[in-house]
């Protein structure tokens, strides 16, 4: 599964979200706005990935990749807006 958040806010921004959403159409299938479901393997994925970090400026978007399965999950994220761990201890 890839996410993505592209800043908007100049003609810049709306070029490059035009263009991650092109490259994953090419990939996946949409099932929210910036969501895509990707059924790829492991070179097609290094493919994929590369692409769009080519497109994203990582001061301003947020890219993600959720590899979902039975043996694995693992999400990695690019860009700006990091993540929490969800699978660290949650201290209150």
């Amino acid at each position: 599964m890839i996410t993505y958040d592209v800043n908007t806010e100049t003609s810049e921004g709306k070029k490059r979200l035009r263009q991650v959403a092109k490259t994953c159409v090419d990939y996946g299938q949409r099932v929210q706005n910036s969501v895509f479901e990707c059924e790829v393997d492991a070179a097609m994925l290094l493919i994929v990935k590369d692409l769009l970090l080519k497109l994203i400026d990582p001061q301003k978007d947020s890219l993600r990749f959720y590899m979902l399965g039975r043996d694995r999950s693992k999400v990695e994220h690019y860009g700006c807006k990091p993540s929490i761990n969800v699978n660290d201890p949650l201290v209150l």
